[in-house]
């Protein structure tokens, strides 16, 4: 009877924690068979690519949370990568400061943010508008326009500030010069960029401190409450006196700002505003890893954490594979088939959930 006991406690701590051991897998795996998988530049990389994903992905883990689905989310941050490109290059180009102009294009690219999940959540929850055919009709939307203000061409000409804050690091360290922070120690020559050793990109460090935010608002507050009984059971919550149709709208509003902000960070990393046809599979991949995560696309379960370790498994798995030099569409065979053991893994244990 105890040993029973015992296995069936492994199995259910297994199956609540199988992400972190199939990540841990991963890296061990990749190191075998990509030559220099544990360098610092390579972990930098994932955190780097890492960083405009998990904003997405948390967004769709508040959606998701409540039963529904976000589909426009990828291309609401391509439209908004335009839209805050746009901005930048334009103020700079009429004389204003570096800083001012990419204060401005992130300013207003993070308010058009608002209106798509404004839009999508006044669909949702007022005309009873299926969330997968709503957000779908601003997924066209959102192309639409961003196609519409680059023709699809990228936003060139921004200020190079705006690539010095996206591509830098919170920490680097020289030899002989020691250690310093968001900037490289001083004396370090351009010829001497290769030997100095670079710590915890930006991007990385604005990620974390907004999901730290909206993690607290999701698990620690009456919003992230109401937010799971939604999900549990948009009945009952009703009748337990929740403002349902006010919550969505704010849920989805939420969904597009996370959406606004992959598309402003993009911009701060690549230096280029970008729409491509290829957004399509922005919120595919978002909505992979918030299931990955162990979400429920039923409702009432999930995590930031959870989508956060998503994020990870697909970002090591995009990198190890390239370092391994193995073709990319093993890669979607691989995401495919980890999606399917996570839904069965959550229909295994219907009952766990990330803490």
């Amino acid at each position: 009877m105890d040993n029973a006991k015992t296995t069936q406690g492994l199995l259910i701590k297994f199956g609540k924690n199988w992400v972190i051991f199939f990540l841990i897998i991963l890296c061990i795996l990749f190191s075998f068979i990509g030559k220099g998988f544990f360098a610092n530049n390579t972990l930098n990389n994932i955190l780097l690519s890492s960083s405009p994903a998990l904003l997405l992905a948390a967004g769709e883990t508040f959606v998701i949370i409540t039963g529904g689905i976000d589909l426009s989310i990828g291309f609401v941050k391509g439209m908004i990568s335009v839209i805050s490109a746009i901005v930048m290059r334009n103020l700079f180009a009429m004389g204003y400061s570096p800083s001012l102009s990419i204060f401005l294009g992130v300013v207003v690219g993070l308010l058009v943010g608002l209106l798509p999940g404004l839009l999508n959540g006044v669909l949702i929850a007022k005309f009873r508008v299926p969330p997968f055919i709503a957000t779908l009709g601003m997924y066209g939307i959102a192309n639409g326009i961003a196609f519409g203000l680059c023709d699809g061409f990228p936003i060139i000409d921004l200020p190079q500030a705006a690539g010095r804050i996206g591509n830098g690091h919170i920490l680097y360290y020289f030899s002989g010069l020691g250690f310093s922070f968001f900037n490289r120690p001083e004396g370090v020559l351009d010829s001497q960029l290769r030997d100095l050793v670079r710590i915890l990109p930006n991007s990385i460090l604005i990620s974390g401190l907004i999901i730290a935010i909206f993690g607290y608002l999701l698990t620690r507050t009456q919003f992230g409450q109401h937010t799971y009984a939604i999900g549990g059971n948009i009945d009952a919550a009703r009748r337990a006196g929740i403002n349902v149709d006010g919550h969505l709208i704010k849920i989805y509003t939420i969904s597009s700002f996370f959406g606004a902000l992959s598309g402003v960070l993009s911009v701060l990393i690549f230096s280029i505003g970008s729409h491509t046809q290829f957004s399509a599979s922005l919120e595919l991949f978002a909505i992979a890893a918030v299931v990955i995560g162990g979400a429920s696309l039923k409702g009432g379960k999930g995590s930031i954490w959870g989508s956060f370790l998503g994020v990870l498994v697909l970002s090591v798995l995009e990198v190890g594979f390239l370092m391994a030099g193995i073709f990319p569409f093993y890669r979607y065979i691989a995401v495919g088939s980890i999606l399917v053991l996570a839904v069965i893994i959550d229909q295994t244990f219907p009952e766990l959930i990330y803490d």
